[in-house]
């Protein structure tokens, strides 16, 4: 009889190796696009990360900044949460199975934040806007703000308060430059 002898025991082959993420390092993100008119429209009182289901030719084209959320915002049907008037323009290599640029598009969120958000928007005056799309860790997400629409009076505060901080600023730095002006 043949005794087999097993290999010996090698314990740093057992060990699992670490992510390549440490606890105290964030993710990269990479910004694609924003919406600024997001910001003059409305007051963004919460902001909600969700995942974004998007088709191959998508995904490139979104990599490639053509991206436009100028009219977009999300609803909730059926407890799902969808993306509306999102443009993605096709992408320029893309053959007969080019995505088409407007289509709803499905976003990727926890049911108890989903039926928190339809509470939420149940309420006057409240909808779903997207803030910004970006990607964190090669996944498409968007940054939806729950959002309050602004009134004319509001925005004429809110130009008025930016000119006003423009005017100290621009002083502050005349005033250490040494110039008068």
């Amino acid at each position: 009889m043949q005794h087999i002898q097993a290999a010996p025991y090698n314990s740093l082959a057992m060990v699992k190796k670490s992510a390549t993420l440490t606890p105290d390092r964030t993710p990269t993100e990479t910004t694609v696009a924003g919406n600024r008119r997001a910001y003059h429209d409305y007051f963004i009182d919460e902001t909600i990360e969700a995942g974004l289901v998007l088709t191959g030719t998508e995904v490139k084209s979104v990599r490639a900044g053509r991206v436009n959320l100028r009219e977009a915002y999300a609803s909730i049907d059926s407890r799902e949460a969808w993306l509306w008037n999102a443009h993605i323009s096709p992408y320029d290599h893309g053959n007969r199975f080019n995505h088409e640029p407007q289509r709803t598009r499905k976003l990727l969120l926890h049911r108890s934040e989903i039926l928190r958000l339809n509470t939420q928007i149940k309420k006057k005056g409240y909808t779903l806007v997207p803030v910004r799309m970006y990607f964190k860790r090669n996944h498409a997400k968007v940054e939806l703000g729950l959002a309050r629409g602004k009134k004319l009076y509001d925005k004429r505060d809110a130009m008025a308060e930016r000119d006003a901080k423009r005017e100290v600023e621009r002083a502050l730095r005349s005033r250490a430059t040494g110039r008068n002006e």
